[in-house]
Formats: structure tokens, C-alpha cells, sequence
């Protein structure tokens, strides 16, 4: 469970990465903009926007214990015009009787699980909040990545996205998906603050990979939701188009979830 330290400086970066996105003339603020020295509003302004007073906002950033109220983190959020996603994760951040977080390590996959998967046509696997996966079917090895082929520890789908140069030349809206895929693990990120593999394995891709530690530092936030990719197929000359649905909560693992990639219509 994160404790109150480490919960209150995730939400201090957290808000300091949205007031720096946040240009001037999208809060309101026009006559000062040419005397800025950086992008972003100014901690005053947001707390001005707030309704708080700039020192109790301030501290918030600085990551100190202090108390706030729904309505008040509702108001900052308002003022940071975060997105629904944003508003969910500040609150997140905020509230102080969040569950403890239950990781899967090691997990031992159900074979109805691999069966289930297996039976599919289309790329599936099984994997969790680290990204690591479990299981995979015939197909995912096929399209996607051969993870028989992968000693257990590499089997991490966020860290194959950036290094396996194989998966990233055939899916053709690479930049596009790692994106979004950075701003999910960045939920699951903050979330487990005190676990040292998720740091661990950001340590890593940002020392592998300038673009990654380039998303990194935007600090996106997005929760999971149907994604699109586009994957060449080897002996095909025309990309195929599919859809990413995710199903969570596998029995008493709630942080596993089956991917499936479905192919899309022709229509679409």
C-alpha cells in the first residue's frame, strides 16, 4: 500500500507535469504571457483558478502532507482542465483509503485460461499491470511476437514495444500506440509507487531508449481502452487492422487481463 510520502509526492509531480501543459491563453491568462520564462501557468494562477490560496497550492506540488478535501482537488483538477482519465488518477492519488494493490507475481496461469486463449483465432495473451505476460496463443506468436522464443523475464510487452525492432517495423502506427500504451503504464506506475520492479524497469527503458524517456516525461495519463493497431503481415503487402479489447479481473487476480486483437471489419 503506498504510504503517505511517497502518495503525496506522486500527486505533486502529477499536478506539475498538468499545470506545465497548460498554456496561458487557455486558462484566461493573456497580458503577461510575453514576460513568461517557461511554458505552462504559473502555480499562483492555478491556485488563483482554485480557489486556494498559492502557498497551500504550492505545497501540494511540493509534495508535502497536507489536508484537501474532495472539492478542493475537484477544483484543481477543473483548473488544470484534466481530461476524465486525468480527473480519475488525481483522485486516485488523493484518496486516502485506496485499497492495497494486489500484483500478480509469478502467477501460476489456470490452464482453462491457456485453453480458453487458445481456442481463439485472432492474437491473445494474458498479462498484468507490469506488462509482463503469461500466456499467449498460437496466433500472438504468429502476428505478434514469438514469446516461446523469450526467456521469462524479457516476456515484458511494454519493453518488447521499444526494443523488439521486428514488432515495431511491421506495426505500422507505432508511435501512435506506444503513447498510449506508456499512458496506461503510467497509471498502473503511480499506482505502485512502492513496488521498486516498476521503477526498475522505467530505469531501464529510458537508459535503452531515448524515445521512450522522452514519453515518459510528458507524464500521460489514459486508462485502458479499445485501442487500434496496424500490423503488417509478412507476406502480405496490406496492413491488417485490429482492435485491442482488454477483459480484466481473471478469478482472484484482478490486475490480469486477457488482450485479444480482433480483426476489423472490412467496412471499417
Amino acid at each position: 500500500m503506498l504510504n503517505e510520502n511517497s502518495k503525496s509526492k506522486t500527486l505533486g509531480e502529477f499536478l506539475t507535469s498538468r499545470r506545465n501543459r497548460l498554456q496561458p491563453e487557455q486558462a484566461g491568462f493573456h497580458d503577461s504571457y510575453s514576460q513568461r520564462r517557461t511554458p505552462g501557468l504559473r502555480r499562483e494562477e492555478v491556485a488563483t483558478l482554485a480557489g486556494v490560496s498559492a502557498t497551500y497550492y504550492t505545497w501540494l506540488e511540493q509534495g508535502r502532507e497536507v489536508t484537501a478535501s474532495r472539492e478542493i482537488i475537484e477544483n484543481i483538477g477543473r483548473a488544470l482542465q484534466l481530461s476524465a482519465d486525468e480527473s480519475q488518477h488525481l483522485m486516485e492519488l488523493w484518496n486516502p483509503h485506496e485499497p492495497e494493490a494486489v500484483i500478480s507475481i509469478d502467477t501460476m496461469v489456470n490452464p482453462q485460461w491457456q485453453n480458453m486463449i487458445s481456442l481463439l483465432p485472432y492474437p491473445a495473451f494474458i498479462t498484468n499491470e507490469r506488462t509482463q505476460v503469461f500466456a499467449w496463443n498460437d496466433a500472438a506468436n504468429e502476428i505478434l511476437i514469438d514469446f516461446n522464443a523469450l526467456p521469462v523475464s524479457e516476456r515484458v510487452m511494454l519493453r518488447l514495444l521499444f526494443t523488439d525492432s521486428w514488432l515495431r517495423h511491421r506495426m505500422v502506427n507505432w508511435e501512435e500506440f506506444v503513447l498510449h500504451a506508456v499512458a496506461v503504464f503510467r497509471t498502473y506506475y503511480d499506482k505502485h509507487q512502492e513496488d521498486p520492479w516498476f521503477r526498475e524497469l522505467v530505469e531501464q527503458l529510458c537508459a535503452e531508449s531515448a524515445e521512450f524517456a522522452q514519453m515518459w516525461k510528458l507524464h500521460n495519463i489514459q486508462r485502458k481502452k479499445v485501442s487500434r493497431v496496424y500490423i503488417q503481415p509478412q507476406d502480405a503487402t496490406k496492413a491488417v487492422t485490429y482492435d485491442i479489447h482488454s477483459f480484466a479481473s481473471l478469478a482472484d487476480h484482478p490486475d490480469l487481463h486477457v488482450c485479444i486483437y480482433t480483426p476489423t471489419l472490412p467496412d471499417n
